[in-house]
């Protein structure tokens, strides 16, 4: 199962957010003989890790508000509007979406989708960037009985730790959930969104992964068609055949 996020902008203002209080800060070290302090609150993550999918997804923001991501050269792009949020098998196919605010970020979200996704279908591994690397979302996925393979988060260090070969070779197959996110922007509507508020835009998107589904197994159809269940070419077939066939009559003849 491949996940990632795409940034859908939007045609209204910014949500002007609260200014927070600051908290006051913790002292350092043990306390003291007698002293007592209050126990850190749980964070976000922690909290989704015994909560369902229904009350996860009722936590997470969806309106309008600025987002910032870094792009595949390493630029900062930000945007205003929402963010969405896709899990797709290996063949395309979108299993589980779910739209949130610009600003949220991605791995509040992977708990909530891993638990939509193993409700409705089975597979065997969790494909997912850095921005989805938590140490709550491996424990999640492992706890479903699924195996993560994500792209580790440097958070600011210089080292990384490199995947495994195998690793590698699996994580190349999350380019599925990229070339939906990519069909779904420049085919299907989610690249120009004209609606205002949060429920119309998440109306229009839906309206849109509801059309990618068809389209995507009317692909898979002709692929089948044009290549066979071996996912060769039948023109290849024929020249494997043919292969076979000499091989066979050259034994005969030795």
């Amino acid at each position: 199962m491949s996940r990632d996020a795409t940034a859908i902008e939007g045609r209204e203002k910014p949500l002007r957010k609260e200014s927070r209080q600051k908290a006051t800060p913790r002292k350092k070290g043990r306390p003291c003989t007698g002293e007592q302090r209050e126990p850190r609150g749980q964070t976000g993550l922690e909290r989704h890790s015994g909560q369902s999918a229904e009350e996860e997804f009722q936590e997470l923001p969806v309106l309008c508000d600025r987002g910032t991501k870094r792009n595949s050269k390493g630029f900062k792009e930000t945007w205003i509007g929402y963010k969405l949020q896709a899990d797709v098998n290996d063949c395309g196919l979108p299993v589980s979406v779910a739209m949130t605010s610009a600003s949220v970020d991605d791995s509040q979200v992977a708990i909530p989708l891993m638990k939509t996704a193993s409700a409705k279908v089975d597979y065997l591994y969790d494909l997912m960037d850095a921005d989805y690397d938590s140490n709550e979302g491996y424990n999640v996925s492992r706890t479903l009985g699924y195996v993560p393979i994500i792209d580790k988060n440097p958070r600011g260090s210089k080292q990384t730790i490199p995947m495994a070969p195998h690793e590698v070779a699996r994580y190349q197959e999350r380019t599925a959930v990229e070339r939906f996110c990519s069909q779904l922007k420049e085919e299907f509507g989610a690249g120009n969104v004209m609606v205002l508020g949060e429920q119309k835009v998440k109306l229009h998107l839906m309206f849109g992964v509801v059309a990618v589904f068809p389209d995507q197994l009317l692909k898979l159809e002709t692929r089948w068609m044009r290549k066979g269940p071996l996912g060769i070419h039948k023109t290849q077939q024929v020249r494997l055949t043919d292969r076979k066939k000499w091989h066979k009559t050259e034994k005969n003849f030795h």
